[in-house]
């Protein structure tokens, strides 16, 4: 119990020791994720992104030069990588982050431990949680981080600008033909992603049916079996690494799925497809050219 309210006495020294820097200015505020609104007296200047997708997003919104600190894998863009590291999403050094001393820090809804978010928020520091669900959440988390950070023209463009590429695919595949489809986003235990998840969503822009698209869960386990009994007709699977391929090597032994069968088994790289991103523009387009070859093959 000492050594836990050492710790926290700790953590209360660093809070007291940052400067609020209160500068005079309008007033900036932005509804996040939670529905809980967000107010700083003058754009953020010291930003902490606590997913690799966050760390993304702010640099989608112009605010990149802002970024003081990140959590693992936040390697893109390449800048990125020379950013503090303060842990990984699911166990933040809470000390770190408060000594980077940061004006802002961005959350992650789902995968950060609440309880650290919490940690933060009691110890004065504005958190802004995210986790878009649609493709206009991707292009409004854009604007609203960028209102945030004082960076609203490149913000705003970059938001417009996913968009009309987004609205473009759409156009491009409406009425294509259906392809059955089972996306693996995880290998053990085997997941997949219901139609609520982005990637869901990307499935169905693309003319897919996600065979597990009506699961209550927005990443549910699976098994095998039911990956067998469903019999889609093509399996996407992002795996562990950008030209890691093999979470598909499993399927090819089971030669009564159609998928298998067609020689139907696509590798999307992962950033492109499991981050909520402007960079899901690009894994898009490849995940509707996989089923259009899906398509040719009847």
């Amino acid at each position: 119990m000492l050594k836990s309210f050492r710790h926290t006495a700790a953590l209360m020294s660093l809070a007291l020791a940052m400067s609020p820097g209160a500068v005079a200015g309008t007033e900036r505020c932005a509804t996040d994720d939670t529905g809980q609104e967000v107010c700083l007296e003058q754009p953020a200047s010291r930003i902490a992104a606590l997913s690799p997708g966050a760390t993304e997003l702010v640099w989608a919104a112009g605010a990149g030069d802002q970024v003081i600190a990140v959590v693992s894998y936040s390697d893109y863009p390449e800048q990125a990588k020379q950013v503090t590291s303060v842990g990984s999403h699911t166990r933040m050094d809470l000390e770190r982050v408060m000594a980077l001393k940061p004006d802002l820090v961005i959350g992650w809804v789902t995968g950060n431990p609440p309880e650290q978010i919490t940690a933060l928020k009691d110890l004065g520091l504005p958190v802004f949680s995210i986790e878009p669900r649609s493709f206009e959440g991707v292009s409004s988390t854009i604007e609203r981080l960028s209102i945030l950070a004082g960076t609203e023209d490149e913000g705003f463009a970059e938001a417009d600008r996913f968009r009309k590429g987004m609205a473009a695919l759409e156009k491009q595949y409406q009425g294509a033909e259906p392809v059955s489809v089972f996306y693996q986003v995880w290998d053990e235990p085997l997941m997949t992603v219901n139609d609520e998840h982005l990637i869901g969503k990307v499935i169905t822009l693309c003319g897919g049916v996600n065979v597990f698209g009506d699961l209550d869960r927005l990443v549910p386990r699976i098994s095998a079996e039911a990956v067998i009994g469903a019999n889609p007709e093509a399996i996407l699977a992002g795996g562990m690494g950008e030209e890691n391929r093999h979470w598909l090597t499993r399927w090819e032994a089971f030669q009564s799925i159609d998928a298998t069968a067609k020689e139907n088994l696509y590798f999307v790289p992962p950033s492109l497809i499991q981050r909520p991103t402007p960079r899901i523009l690009k894994g898009s387009q490849l995940f509707c050219e996989k089923l259009d070859d899906a398509r040719a093959k009847r």
